[in-house]
């Protein structure tokens, strides 16, 4: 027979209840009983009934995380981190990839999940709704969505963007090409105007003509690079809306012939682990991802888990964190040639 709180509680002399607010982590139990109901429960090799508690308490412990696009590397990263911090806080992690609304929304409305972090690029209306109705504990990371209230944990991408232009503008490049993300997500927006401003702001405002736009792919940083370098004056300089877009540029590089750094520069943007791989080696703009997840989970945690005042988790104003960027440099960018 599996091990109850019950029997925790005969074990050690303590009732029953007290036993189950300890286990609950419940911040009115003594430090010294909550050791010795721990203690015990690690003895006695105690393992939660999931079922039991989420009738008990109405809380599955819980927490969905909504991605994009698994097979980007950006991902992994973070999600390894949010899943290790949940892990250690007794929560278990749903991983939506690139959920339809639909699927969403049943999950949130059966209350399968406590709360939700959304690392995706984009959330629909819809979906925007049905979260603010639901009252669903929730939290952006490295996203901004208008008409939401929601507690954000972001980079400053406008920031980040104009020191891309800084550092090209200072090796010398006047002719900067731009491989954009899409326009209907906020980083990829947030970039772009640091980029265009910084570049403005220097006299040299953004050629039309050396702009492209897609997802944050691969495939996408592949062909806008490909189109870029075909013209009759090509760019000396591309900044890719994240690393794995600079990948595809690089790659297209590769592809025509065409030297990095010595006959043109790629900037990437996110500093993934594989940007300082030496077969990459991307110069690129870090977000410190790890501090940013680990804060996300600690922010949604103050919404489930209430303070022992009493007060109602969930009435306090969404709050805005936001991390300062910095240019990592590394082996793609060099003055240009000539």
């Amino acid at each position: 027979m599996p091990v109850t709180s019950r029997d925790i509680a005969r074990e050690i002399g303590l009732s029953q209840s007290t036993v189950s607010r300890a286990l609950r982590g419940d911040p009115r139990v003594a430090p010294d009983t909550l050791a010795r109901v721990q203690a015990a429960a690690e003895r006695l090799a105690y393992v939660p009934d999931a079922v039991a508690r989420s009738l008990t308490t109405g809380r599955t412990q819980t927490v969905a995380v909504v991605v994009a696009d698994v097979t980007n590397p950006f991902y992994p990263e973070i999600v390894e981190v949010l899943h290790g911090e949940l892990g250690r806080k007794g929560y278990a992690t749903v991983l939506l990839n690139d959920p339809r609304g639909d699927d969403l929304v049943r999950l949130l409305r059966g209350r399968a999940v406590d709360g939700l972090i959304a690392v995706s690029a984009t959330l629909d209306e819809r979906l925007r709704d049905q979260l603010s109705r639901l009252g669903m504990p929730l939290v952006l990371l490295n996203r901004d969505l208008e008409r939401l209230d929601a507690d954000r944990v972001v980079s400053d991408n406008v920031a980040g963007g104009a020191l891309v232009a800084e550092h090209l503008l200072g090796l010398g490049h006047r002719r900067i090409g731009l491989i954009a993300g899409p326009a209907n997500t906020s980083t990829a927006r947030d970039r772009e105007r640091g980029f265009r401003d910084a570049l403005a702001a220097r006299g040299l405002p953004l050629d039309p003509a050396l702009r492209r736009e897609g997802s944050f792919s691969h495939h996408s940083g592949h062909q806008g690079c490909l189109e870029l370098l075909r013209l009759p004056e090509p760019p000396t300089a591309i900044f890719c809306a994240s690393d794995v877009v600079a990948f595809g540029a690089l790659d297209a590089a590769k592809r025509l012939g065409v030297a990095v750094p010595e006959r043109l520069s790629v900037v990437g943007y996110d500093d993934v682990a594989m940007a300082g791989w030496e077969a990459f080696a991307l110069t690129t703009i870090r977000q410190p991802l790890a501090q940013m997840a680990k804060l996300s989970v600690r922010l949604l945690l103050d919404r489930l888990q209430p303070s022992g005042g009493g007060e109602d988790p969930a009435a306090s104003p969404p709050r805005r964190e936001v991390f300062p960027p910095q240019v990592v440099k590394r082996e793609t960018t060099a003055p240009p040639a000539g």
